[in-house]
């Protein structure tokens, strides 16, 4: 399978540099996967599941917002939190998960901000949760 060139940034620095076969990420517009040809483009990251594939096997991440641009061939995402499955404590994932549920369930006692930022804090947890199986 061809390979291109494939850059992963967070704002801690360099994740992932080399060569790949595939990226897979959620984009504001739903899921993606950039393979080498791939025309030039350019597109807000969402919050899922993530992998990349590199000599046929697969590693998955959680990827969390960000930008995702091909320009010549080279590929670039530039991600708010990007997570190797490998990396991620499930016992805190799961746990922030629980919190994240509990405040949602008093969520007569929240207001409007409050309870956007527990839907997000849910939404990030199931995203860990769900990789790091």
């Amino acid at each position: 399978m061809e390979r291109f060139s494939l850059e992963i940034v967070t704002p801690d620095g360099l994740i992932y540099e080399g060569e790949a076969e595939r990226v897979c990420c959620r984009t504001i517009d739903g899921d993606i996967a950039i393979m080498a040809r791939h025309c030039d483009y350019c597109t807000a990251i969402g919050m899922g599941s993530a992998h990349i594939i590199v000599d046929g096997e697969k590693r998955y991440a959680a990827c969390m917002g960000g930008m995702l641009s091909v320009l010549g061939g080279k590929v670039h995402l530039m991600a708010t939190t990007w997570e190797w499955a490998e990396d991620i404590d499930k016992a805190r994932a799961e746990a922030s998960k629980e919190r994240a549920e509990e405040m949602l369930a008093h969520g007569s006692d929240l207001d409007a901000r409050e309870l956007e930022l527990a839907q997000a804090r849910l939404k990030r947890a199931l995203v860990r949760t769900s990789v790091a199986r």
